[in-house]
């Protein structure tokens, strides 16, 4: 009879206490997806094209994911007699890889085949979302073997560039790749749950940690071994060499989750270079410092908004006021300067590192 009465109480006390983990646990999923899972469009007035930049060319190519999501890029050059291929993983929520269309335009032009492509749930992709971080790092792995593998692409050495996002994905992926002969990841993460931890942690403080397990629990269900593999588990399975950049005032990536990590460990290994920075953020982390046309547009379209003579933030002229931006924007557009706000001093540096670890001998 005692013996009953001990197990009844353990059971009052551990289902309730399940309950109330399973509960949070489902929480916590949903606020991942909810944040993460989603499909993120690139805004078509500021996209960059093809024919804004002398001498580019393109040509498009489709290829299959882990699900057999469509992924759809596009290979870059400038010319003939390349050097070498550079595979391009874009950054997190601003839609697929045309954000990054100036730094392309760059390597192209100095002498360097890019093959960018946009990830599963943004822009020319398929998918309802991205599912979640690590497939980032799936799909980089799947772009990089189809450019090994379809027979489109010369024989030529292959290289990475990733940033934030991309970057994580860029340094991750070696550990399937090793072939891969240099990498530059900038304002990257050691592990994809970092992402949302430090995003997280600006919304709600330290109580994302206590999500944290069941986020850790849920990417590695749902991605298995991606989930699991960190930037640093790649390169110490790849004789590749790392170029790794970051800022100390990057709000959206802190330098610690990454960056701080890898120069500890490997400052002293002759594979790495490190650029750290101090002023530069994350967003606009390539922007050139003495161009101001970003914050001359942004102040244009401050001072239109405040000439409307209608109120854009009421609920019913949010379709109206979304039209009528779109085509102001188009309207006054410098394509020239918005597409000419590269930072060339450090590209240089860029391409300085490519040709010393990726151009065919």
């Amino acid at each position: 009879m005692r013996k009953l009465k001990k197990r009844t109480k353990l059971f009052i006390v551990i289902i309730p206490l399940v309950l109330i983990v399973s509960a949070f646990c489902i929480f916590s999923i949903f606020i991942y997806n909810q944040n993460i899972n989603q499909r993120f469009e690139s805004y078509p007035p500021l996209m960059l094209k093809v024919s804004d930049f002398e001498g580019l060319n393109s040509k498009q190519y489709e290829f299959p994911s882990d699900k057999g999501q469509i992924l759809t890029g596009s290979l870059y050059s400038v010319g003939d007699d390349q050097k070498g291929i550079i595979v391009l993983s874009h950054g997190f929520g601003d839609g697929g890889h045309n954000f990054y269309l100036e730094y392309i335009n760059y390597f192209a032009q100095n002498g360097y085949y890019v093959f960018a492509y946009d990830a599963t749930g943004t822009d020319d992709s398929e998918g309802d979302g991205v599912g979640g971080f690590p497939q980032g790092a799936i799909d980089l792995d799947y772009a990089i073997s189809f450019v090994k593998e379809s027979g489109n692409f010369p024989d030529l050495p292959i290289g990475l560039f990733g940033h934030s996002w991309g970057g994580y994905n860029a340094s991750s992926v070696l550990t399937y790749h090793p072939e891969v002969e240099a990498v530059i990841a900038c304002c990257g993460v050691n592990k994809s749950s970092d992402y949302f931890e430090a995003v997280g942690k600006q919304e709600a403080g330290s109580f994302i940690y206590t999500m944290m397990p069941f986020l850790k629990i849920h990417e590695w269900m749902k991605f298995g071994k991606y989930a699991t593999n960190t930037a640093m588990d790649g390169f110490e399975s790849s004789n590749a060499a790392i170029l790794l950049t970051h800022s100390e005032d990057d709000e959206m990536i802190p330098i610690q989750y990454g960056y701080d990590l890898f120069h500890e460990k490997y400052n002293d290994n002759s594979r790495f270079t490190f650029l750290h920075f101090e002023d530069r953020g994350h967003d606009h982390f390539f922007d050139d410092p003495n161009n101001t046309y970003k914050d001359e547009l942004d102040e244009a379209i401050k001072e239109w908004t405040d000439s409307l003579d209608y109120n854009y933030e009421k609920e019913e002229n949010e379709q109206r006021f979304e039209k009528d931006k779109a085509k102001f924007i188009e309207e006054n557009l410098d394509r020239e300067r918005w597409s000419n706000r590269i930072d060339t001093e450090l590209f240089e540096q860029f391409v300085e590192f490519y040709d010393a670890n990726l151009s065919a001998k």
